[in-house]
């Protein structure tokens, strides 16, 4: 991997200057050259290599080809590039403007907000910049003042000086001042409401437009209190970290570093000149140079004489993951903390008659609902896990087939995303109940657990060594569509004899209606032959023998530490577990003379296909 050294993309917005090539070396035949997107993987902008095999190429095709891994692990939770880094020299006042919050651009905008941060790398004499309010003023007066031109008169201008640094957080009004040169890191988003620009117009001869409803949305309008928490760095948050370096040649003149796994290092020399070395390679640097080292880069070393920013992204902060469990007749939606524990859930019919897309829609409008009632930004989520019945291409994020909600190559995780642009990974949702179990449910102290799912179908997870089984191709595990009786009653599969045509609900309470003559509910079913009716105590003898068949071929071939029952069927516990301990003891392959597994009845109920599909982030 080793140092990419960046080519910028360049913008000659009107107010720039040209410093940016005189004094920065940068290459640019134009006469104004506002911006430089030092470090960039914006389709408005990207940034490329110029060093190496990867020579050419853009930053955000290096990743594609890498993989996400180059990004580091702290990165998981953004679908795209998390940063946008720039160089912006204001040889005349930028526009007052205001960024969105991520909530609000992604509704409107279909991107996310912007908060950046701001290093003053050189200003003018008596040069300012606007940084929120003077005062607190109410929407009313703020949309006057922007008719009638006196907005400039509640800004706060604050004065600033070279190695100033100010934070800048999503709806906070600001504009930079003239001859000021900054370097910016921002969220990766090219979302800004312009409020006021000076009556100046574009190339076309037009005034620029202005975005004055959007601003009235977005805009905080109460004064900006300056909070010192980022110490030590200089700017800390969800988004992005970064540190000052420097080195002066004399006293400091080397800096030695380590890049983890955790997340990548990109390097923005603000001054100076040296070299940079990492695994084996060593580049010569001088201001203006903007370096990217992949996450598990290692160790590496600045020498020489510089000012420098570091940039790297941190740990998120009291995440919050999303799991959705998508069964034949609802849809359960629940919002998860670090501790395995449901914030909240909520529940949809599915009603599989309506087209695959409406349901997912309707799934993205609950979820920011839900955000929202409960006062969770959308960046507070690390992302979205969903289990769905059927076939699963857990890989490419479709449901390949599902024949109890009726889709067929469904994009599930594209389509999620087109209301929530975050990590989506999809999985079977039997796996999923089996994943939630293991990490918090009846089976959280076992490496090893294999579930079934007893309802209006049979579903079954594998979880071994902490992990959904998935094995190599797609589709997962299909426990319930072992046959344990050849040519035996048919199964919706279009097989004979499996183990959901005799374990599964619609199963039980056909063998009964088959005994006495009348419908029954699983329940009813049970309770009568609690009560000591024959016939049906000679179904629920059948049916408990049919099941314990499947368990002890589900011992034999995996030996799982625990076996758990779910779904409704698990209400009997009582009822079920003592018999069908009895059979594995007697019928598993060793008996009493290997390692038997325990059986126990899931502990979540509803709760662990939520829980088990947000575990899959």
């Amino acid at each position: 991997m080793g140092i990419l050294k960046l080519k910028p993309s360049c913008k000659d917005y009107l107010w720039g200057g040209h410093r940016l090539v005189e004094e920065y070396g940068k290459e640019y035949d134009g006469e104004v050259l506002a911006e430089t997107w030092e470090l960039s993987c914006h389709p408005d902008g990207p940034s490329v290599i110029t060093n190496g095999v990867n020579a050419g190429k853009t930053l955000q095709q290096y990743i594609e080809e890498q993989g996400k891994e180059v990004l580091g692990t702290h990165c998981r939770r953004f679908r795209d590039f998390p940063i946008l880094t720039k160089f912006i020299d204001a040889r005349d006042n930028l526009s007052i403007q205001v960024h969105p919050n991520n909530r609000y651009a992604l509704k409107n905008e279909g991107q996310y907000g912007k908060t950046e941060m701001w290093y003053v790398m050189d200003a003018g004499e008596n040069a300012f910049l606007y940084y929120g309010f003077k005062k607190e003023i109410s929407k009313e007066e703020f949309e006057k003042r922007i008719q009638d031109d006196t907005l400039l008169e509640v800004l706060n201008a604050v004065p600033v000086q070279k190695g100033d640094v100010l934070f800048i957080e999503s709806g906070t009004i600001h504009a930079i001042g003239k001859n000021i040169l900054i370097a910016e890191i921002q969220q990766n988003s090219n979302v800004t409401y312009r409020v006021y620009d000076y009556g100046r117009v574009g190339k076309d001869g037009k005034k620029r437009d202005l975005h004055i409803e959007k601003a009235l949305a977005v805009t905080n309008r109460v004064p900006i209190v300056k909070d010192k928490s980022s110490y030590p760095h200089i700017a800390d948050c969800d988004y992005f970290t970064v540190d000052k370096l420097n080195l002066d040649g004399r006293v400091m003149k080397k800096m030695e570093g380590t890049v983890s796994d955790e997340s990548f290092a990109s390097i923005l020399m603000l001054d100076g000149a040296g070299t940079i070395s990492c695994q084996g390679e060593a580049l010569e640097y001088k201001k203006g140079d903007s370096f990217f080292l992949s996450a598990g880069s290692g160790s590496y070393q600045i020498e020489g004489s510089c000012d420098a920013l570091i940039t790297t992204i941190r740990e998120k902060s009291a995440p919050v993951r999303i799991g959705v469990d998508i069964g034949s007749g609802e849809i359960r939606i629940g919002l998860v903390d670090v501790h395995q524990q449901l914030i909240v859930s909520e529940t949809l019919e599915t009603n599989p008659a309506r087209p695959a897309e409406q349901i997912i829609e309707e799934i993205g409008h609950k979820i920011l609902k839900m955000l929202e009632v409960q006062g969770i930004a959308l960046d507070q989520c690390v992302g979205i896990g969903i289990g769905a019945a059927g076939t699963i291409d857990r890989k490419n994020g479709m449901v390949r087939y599902s024949n109890n909600i009726k889709w067929e190559n469904v994009a599930l995780a594209k389509e999620i995303g087109k209301y929530l642009p975050i990590p989506v990974k999809i999985a079977n949702n039997a796996d999923c109940a089996a994943l939630g179990e293991a990490v918090a449910g009846a089976g959280k102290e076992c490496q090893d657990v294999v579930m079934l799912t007893l309802g209006s179908g049979v579903g079954g997870g594998i979880i071994l060594d902490g992990d959904i089984y998935k094995g190599k191709g797609i589709g997962g595990s299909e426990l319930g569509h072992m046959v344990i009786a050849e040519n035996g009653e048919p199964c919706t599969c279009g097989r004979r004899g499996c183990l959901e045509a005799y374990v599964s609900i619609p199963a039980l309470k056909r063998d009964a209606k088959r005994a006495v003559g009348r419908e029954m509910s699983a329940e009813e079913i049970f309770a009568g032959a609690a009560a000591g009716d024959k016939a049906l105590g000679e179904v629920v003898e059948s049916y408990i023998r049919r099941l314990s068949t499947g368990i002890v071929n589900i011992v034999n071939i995996f030996r799982p530490q625990m076996v758990l029952i779910g779904g409704r069927i698990s209400l009997q516990g009582e009822e079920l577990l003592p018999l069908i301990r009895r059979a594995v003891k007697e019928n598993c392959f060793g008996g009493t003379n290997s390692e038997l597994p325990e059986i126990e009845m899931a502990a979540l109920g509803k709760d662990a296909g939520m829980i088990g599909a947000a575990s899959l982030l």
